[in-house]
Formats: C-alpha cells, structure tokens, sequence
C-alpha cells in the first residue's frame, strides 16, 4: 500500500515523500468539547493531516465491579463516573465531525468494543485504528478488517505471532493497512522505544510502517521517520499538567509544531542515497583542489 487516504489527501506513508501526522486526541479532552476542538485547532495549525479520538462503550470495557471501585476525578468518585466524565457522545460526534470539516482536518477514532466501531463506522471516517490493546481481541480485528477500510494497527504489547495473525486477516479481506510500532507505556521511557523495529516490521510484512509515541519528547519521532516511518501519531494536549492518564505521554503546542516542522523537512534532508556532487560542490572544488 503506498497511499493511504485521509479525507481528501492521499497521505504517502512510504518514504520517499511526505510525512503524515496524526494528532491523537484520544481523551485528553477531558470531556469537554470546547477542548476538543481547541485540540483540533492546535493539529489544524499545527499542520497535521488528520486528529484521532476514542471511544468505548463502558459497560462493555469495563467490568461492573471495575466501574463501582472507587476514584477520584472531576466527575465523581467511583470509576463509572470517571470513565463516563470522558466519554462523548453522539451529538458531540456530530460536533466534532461538523468542526472538522469546517477546518478542513480529517478525523477518526480507535474503537475499544464492537458497539462503537459501528458508532464511528457510521461517520464514514477516511481510516479505522486498531489499537493496541485490540489486537488479540479477534473478534474485533475481524470486524475491522470487513469494513475494508484503510486501517491503522498499533503493535505494542504484541509478539511478532500475534501480528502474523492480525496480517493474515487483513490480508485475506483485501483491507489495506499500514502497522505503528509502539510502546505502551505512558509515558514512554526513551530506552524502551527500540525504534530499530520499524525497518524490521516493514521487511518481514512488506507494508508501510508508521510510529505512534508516547514519550515526552519529539526527537524519538523524527528519527522513527528517518528509520522508514511514513505516518507519526502523536498524542496532543493543551497541558502536560492537566488531568488525565495521557497528558503526560502528550506533546503540548509548541513540541507539535516543532516536530511537524521537522518532519516536513526530512524528506529533503534524506536526499536520494545515490552519492554524487551536490549543487555547489564543483564551484568548492575547482577553489580548494589546487592540483587539479
């Protein structure tokens, strides 16, 4: 799969050519749509490609005697309150969805249970995401996979077994799809990243190979893309201090524009690998080699 298609743009996830952003929401809206899409505004200005959500059924996630343990949280004190304080629903969806289009950003978001992927399959979004901790939920990855649409697959807490299977499923459905190396960890110690998987996972399965971190800093992502990442997901927060068990593995304003900034110039920056004289080096030479 060389393109992957995000709203009206072909996204190029194999090098050479341009770098895709996602920027990953998730929950860092807190429940607030104002938030969210002060969130968008942050990827749209950013200059991302496309902003990303999530969205589970709570009662199908969550065991009931999960959700009636106690928490502490803006929204109450038992887990219940907590996880349904984040949770949007449909008439934010059809908000975020209006205001995403109004900004011209294409948006998705990871399902965690069946009952939402057919929620957000209804918004016709331009790809699906298999997260992580879906991955051996077969049932799950097999409805993906029969929607046919372009997919993203994180791989983190996987062995290279489970994604042979999670492959072997996209490719019998004839469902393109790009994998994310990824450490679930939040954050992400830097020593933990092995970014050295990224060449691996697109030599052993032969298709685009993304990067989706969760560490504090940009530097990891721009040598992901150097490695062979053509899409980077990032988480994005307003607040590296703010609630929530994301804000901390997110890039704030600032390290989002700088890491766009630097990936757009990476292509560039690479070249072609053929080695010949540069523009200019002939001018260089012709002053500094005296015998010639």
């Amino acid at each position: 799969m060389d393109l992957f298609e995000v709203g009206h743009q072909s996204i190029e996830l194999q090098r050479p050519g341009r770098i895709a952003v996602i920027a990953e929401v998730g929950i860092n809206h807190n429940g607030d749509l104002g938030l969210a899409k002060r969130l968008i505004d942050v990827a749209c200005d950013a200059g991302c490609d496309a902003v990303k959500f999530q969205k589970r059924t709570i009662d199908i996630v969550y065991s009931a005697e999960i959700l009636d343990s106690p928490r502490e949280s803006p929204w109450g004190s038992t887990q219940r309150d907590q996880k349904e304080g984040l949770e949007f629903g449909l008439e934010e969806y059809q908000e975020i969805d209006r205001y995403c289009a109004e900004r011209a950003i294409a948006w998705s978001a990871s399902a965690w249970d069946l009952q939402s992927l057919e929620f957000i399959e209804s918004f016709d979004p331009p790809f699906h995401k298999v997260a992580s901790a879906l991955i051996s939920h077969s049932d799950f990855v097999r409805a993906v996979a029969a929607l046919g649409r372009p997919t993203l697959i994180s791989t983190g807490m996987a062995t290279l077994e489970m994604l042979d299977e999670v492959v072997e499923v996209f490719r019998v459905a004839g469902t393109p799809f790009a994998l994310l190396h990824t450490i679930s960890t939040y954050p992400s110690p830097e020593s933990d990243l092995n970014l050295l998987t990224i060449p691996m996972l697109r030599a052993r399965y032969g298709v685009s190979v993304g990067y989706s971190g969760h560490e504090s800093t940009v530097s990891p992502s721009i040598v992901a893309s150097a490695l062979g990442a053509g899409i980077i997901e990032r988480h994005i927060t307003v607040n590296r201090a703010m609630y929530g068990s994301d804000q901390a593995a997110s890039l704030e304003e600032s390290g989002l524009r700088q890491l766009v900034g630097a990936l757009n110039k990476l292509p560039s920056l690479l070249g072609s690998g053929r080695k010949g004289w540069a523009p200019g080096e002939a001018e260089v030479a012709s002053k500094l080699r005296y015998w010639e």
